[in-house]
């Protein structure tokens, strides 16, 4: 089971690496998946440029940016997307990225990790909505972090609460949807 922790900004300034970090430190110490960051800033994606739809196939793809993004979101079996909350939803970035792709989100699991004052709840909220179009089963615990309390003054997760309790739980639903998806995938 390989699982992808999404860097969903690329906003300089942005508090989504410090998230990722914290997650991925946690989630590493499991042993029940490989766990690895995927930083959005690291994929030279600009506005979506393909002239098909991905939902036609990838056969269509035309720009090498969208094959080698294929080829990435291809690779895992699930995602924890983690995920800002920008004027109550989630970056224009990470909508771009999803929609570059059809097919290679199919049959995966995902679950969320959101941050902003109210813990990035209505930018998770639809991001569930555009990912159940994609065919990607979003899993019900998800963390949210408040920027004033669960954040250190260097930017560093300072988790209050059950955050870390949450997380674990909703990487364990995101294996076992991921695994019981497996047969799924392999049609």
């Amino acid at each position: 089971m390989r699982t992808a922790i999404i860097i969903g900004s690329t906003r300089p300034g942005r508090r989504g690496a410090a998230v990722a970090r914290w997650v991925h430190r946690l989630a590493a110490q499991r042993g029940d998946a490989v766990y690895e960051v995927v930083d959005l800033a690291d994929h030279d994606l600009p506005h979506l440029d393909e002239p098909v739809p991905a939902a036609m196939g990838p056969e269509h793809y035309t720009a090498a940016h969208t094959r080698r993004w294929a080829e990435t979101v291809a690779s895992y079996d699930g995602y924890v997307f983690v995920t800002p909350e920008y004027n109550h939803s989630y970056p224009g970035v990470l909508k771009n990225a999803i929609d570059y792709l059809y097919t290679e989100w199919h049959h995966k699991s995902a679950g969320f990790v959101g941050y902003g004052l109210n813990g990035g709840a209505r930018a998770v909220e639809h991001l569930r909505l555009v990912l159940a179009e994609v065919h990607v089963a979003d899993v019900r615990d998800q963390v949210g972090l408040h920027c004033f309390a669960e954040f250190d003054a260097d930017g560093e997760v300072r988790p209050t609460g059950n955050q870390v309790d949450v997380l674990h739980r909703m990487l364990d639903e995101v294996t076992a949807w991921g695994g019981a998806l497996a047969t799924m995938r392999q049609r």
